[in-house]
């Protein structure tokens, strides 16, 4: 009767522990889960508000964005001067059967003025396209389009006022014989007017195409150590 005892004694003492590893397993498997769950809306937060093209990012955006557009539309003004300034006229002396050209006349001359237009708008969204880059904090989606539309409605603004600039001739100076007139200030063809936000979306999607990071560097920008 002492063996079977023994025998029944060493099975409890041999068993006993295997219950006790086993619950204390449990506990760290359920803190492991437990922190597990707790680092997922912290990573959905991450996720949400630093990605490229998330809604936090894209709200902190809209502001600067709205700035830059204007500041593009206002350098209309300094583009339309330009083109008033360096698209080239012919002067007429008024006649008394109409109007006599006052030297050589050139079938180019009216083309010439779109062609000067394409160019200062060429070389304004080229620029443009370049600060916008530059402003790095704000690299974006809501950037991009405030390019687009600051530089269309600096075209729209240089081209209003080039031909205000330059008008032409009126009914009263065309009957003063003996008069020079000028040429008109016209932009013959309207679709000019995308070439500067052509040129600037091209520059800013070309730049992003080259960056080395997935945040277009972003963070690098307000962390200085992680650049």
């Amino acid at each position: 009767m002492t063996e079977p005892g023994r025998f029944t004694g060493g099975v409890n003492d041999t068993a006993g522990p295997a219950p006790a590893t086993e619950s204390a397993a449990e506990p760290g498997a359920a803190a492991g889960t437990g922190a597990a769950r707790d680092d997922r809306p912290a990573r959905r937060s991450w996720i949400a508000a630093g990605r490229p093209g998330g809604r936090a990012e894209l709200r902190a955006d809209l502001l600067p964005a709205a700035r830059l557009t204007a500041v593009l539309a206002l350098t209309g003004i300094p583009a339309g001067l330009m083109w008033w300034l360096l698209a080239p006229r012919e002067d007429y002396r008024v006649v008394a059967d109409g109007v006599q050209p006052l030297g050589d006349t050139s079938a180019e001359l009216f083309a010439a003025d779109d062609a000067v237009f394409v160019l200062i708008m060429a070389g304004l969204g080229l620029l443009a396209g370049i600060a916008g880059w530059l402003l790095r904090r704000r690299r974006g989606v809501a950037l991009l389009a405030g390019l687009a539309v600051g530089t269309g409605m600096a075209g729209l603004l240089a081209w209003q006022l080039g031909e205000l600039l330059g008008p032409g001739p009126d009914a009263a100076e065309l009957d003063d014989v003996g008069a020079t007139v000028t040429t008109r200030l016209e932009l013959a063809s309207t679709p000019a007017l995308t070439v500067a936000p052509f040129v600037a979306v091209l520059v800013y999607v070309v730049a992003t195409l080259l960056a080395s990071r997935d945040d277009l560097g972003r963070a690098a920008a307000d962390d200085p150590r992680r650049s």
